[in-house]
């Protein structure tokens, strides 16, 4: 079986070539550490786990605070070859403790809030054999590992893994379902890397604030500096724009990546304190589709050689298309309006996308497929180095996902969408997000955008409901902008006539107001329609 490439291997030639250089700086605590003292600790943590019975292979949950113990230790656990789980503990403890359940991880290594957690829960923790408490316990929960002796015990040699070695389990944002654990081999580390250097041009001359933890690691291993910025990334609509602007302007950052909901917040703020942005060069938005007043905003804060680019993808298989701000602006966005969708652009180098006919059941061979024309709007399927294999113990929902064909296999991204006659990537929502009635088909995406030109419509949600004849109708659920004194009763009016004016939504004849929408934890931006349909149909047939 061929070798795959570590990601911690390339980071000790990133740690080589700048040893004295700052490699991460906490925002909150204002601690830096060099590219030296970063791999030199990562090879003690490293050696101290092996000295404690933890070999490749065998499976990790971090249960850890963002910080430079953070980025040290799945260091650690890399270059030992022994996958790292990671879990948003936002998801709430039903979906976190059947997500640990399914993983069956045989370490914890955590905070002593997570080591007591999985005291008072031990059935989902039944398969660890040996837990490691990251802080002071009192020693109640074990020794501190931070306090290790920190004295340069030598390189540790970094695990080379085969092609199927995992390097990481991580779990979907759960907002088409409950989140599943996906399986990480070190190759789509690798592909995704090589995504961020060769098409962001990412390298060792940028400074980094990535509001996802893990994504330092891949700015550290390109020889960047990663600022950890002082925020909860498990709540990113709730930064704190004042703390993630200062360190921008105090540490020079040129590149970051986070959810729009972070962006919505700091253009904001930035406008309103009329605060310019020089050193941003580069901001990724990804989670969900981008809204354009965020775009706009952003271009008034940014230098004028700033570019935001909205790569497409899942957390299966992430980048996989690519557009930015500009080409938006220019070209799509006044099409997004009217209903044709999200444009997320062409598919990134190595990566091959296509269009096949929508079906909800699993599909064994590409032969099975039917391939669209180029507008039509079906499923979209990819194929590339970023894509994952599968779902970590969940053979079911890897057999609807996967597609063979061949030595290969496809991805079904659970989107519906179209091509355009540029081999443009245009997103109209979710497969399980569309309403089919006896006579049409609505997809969430086109027909939202239609209700959402109102001033005073925030966002907009396409449900499902069903009537006691069991008859299925689409809904509209809207959610005014925040401060929102008006008439519900005109907004709703006012709604229905904008709606009637598109085709994609003259049909529709219910509209409900709900004033907080429920979203996923990891991005705040993605809405949990199925939720909104449960609430839609209690509403409407209580």
């Amino acid at each position: 079986m061929n070798c795959a490439d570590n990601i911690a291997k390339t980071f000790v030639r990133a740690a080589t070539a700048n040893g004295g250089k700052i490699a991460i700086i906490e925002a909150r605590t204002n601690r830096s550490i060099t590219f030296s003292e970063l791999n030199a600790r990562a090879d003690n943590f490293a050696h101290y786990f092996s000295s404690q019975g933890v070999c490749p292979r065998e499976t990790v949950i971090l249960m850890v605070t963002p910080s430079i113990e953070f980025i040290c230790l799945t260091l650690a656990l890399f270059k030992l070859g022994t996958p790292v789980v990671l879990i948003d503990p936002g998801m709430g403890f039903k979906n976190l403790l059947q997500c640990i359940a399914r993983v069956e991880p045989q370490y914890l290594v955590g905070i002593p809030k997570a080591l007591l957690f999985s005291k008072i829960f031990p059935k989902p923790f039944k398969s660890v054999r040996k837990r490691f408490c990251c802080g002071n316990s009192l020693c109640l929960l074990g020794r501190n590992i931070y306090n290790i002796d920190n004295k340069p015990k030598g390189a540790r040699e970094v695990h080379v893994p085969l092609e199927n070695d995992l390097a990481a389990i991580i779990f979907t944002t759960g907002s088409t379902g409950p989140p599943k654990g996906v399986r990480y081999e070190h190759s789509v580390f690798s592909a995704q890397l090589q995504q961020i250097e060769s098409y962001y041009k990412i390298g060792e001359n940028d400074i980094d604030q990535p509001a996802f933890p893990l994504f330092a690691l891949f700015s550290t291993a390109l020889g960047a500096c990663a600022i950890i910025p002082d925020m909860d990334p498990t709540k990113p609509a709730q930064v704190n724009p004042q703390k993630f602007v200062a360190s921008i302007l105090a540490h020079k950052v040129s590149y970051s990546f986070g959810s729009p909901a972070i962006w919505r917040v700091v253009s904001k703020y930035c406008i309103e304190n009329n605060i310019t942005l020089p050193s941003l060069s580069k901001v990724l938005m990804a989670g969900a589709p981008v809204p354009y007043d965020i775009l706009m905003n952003m271009a008034k804060i940014l230098p004028e050689h700033g570019r935001v680019f909205t790569p497409y993808g899942a957390t299966e298989s992430l980048p996989i298309a690519s557009i930015d701000s500009s080409e938006i602006v220019a070209e799509t966005m006044e099409l997004s309006r009217i209903g044709k969708g999200t444009c997320v652009g062409k598919s990134l180098p190595g990566i091959d996308i296509k269009i096949i006919k929508l079906s909800d059941e699993i599909i064994e061979e590409i032969g099975d497929c039917s391939f669209l024309d180029p507008r039509d709007i079906g499923e979209i399927i990819v194929r590339g180095g970023v894509v994952t294999k599968g779902y970590m113990n969940n053979e079911h929902e890897t057999r609807l996902a996967k597609i063979k064909d061949g030595s290969t296999f496809w991805h079904r991204m659970g989107d519906v969408g179209y091509m355009d006659d540029n081999n443009r990537v245009w997103f109209c929502g979710r497969r399980g997000h569309r309403v089919v009635t006896a006579t049409e088909t609505y997809y969430t995406i086109p027909c939202e955008a239609i209700v959402n030109e109102h001033p005073d419509v925030y966002r907009s949600a396409l449900v499902a409901t069903t009537t006691p004849e069991g008859v299925v109708q689409p809904v509209l659920i809207l959610e005014p902008v925040a401060g929102f004194k008006g008439d519900e009763k005109i907004l709703l009016a006012e709604a229905k006539a904008l709606a009637a004016k598109s085709g994609l939504t003259e049909a529709i004849q219910h509209f409900l107001i709900h004033t907080s929408f429920p979203v996923d934890i990891r991005h705040n931006a993605k809405i949990f329609r199925e939720k909104l349909s449960v609430w839609a149909q209690k509403k409407m047939y209580p």
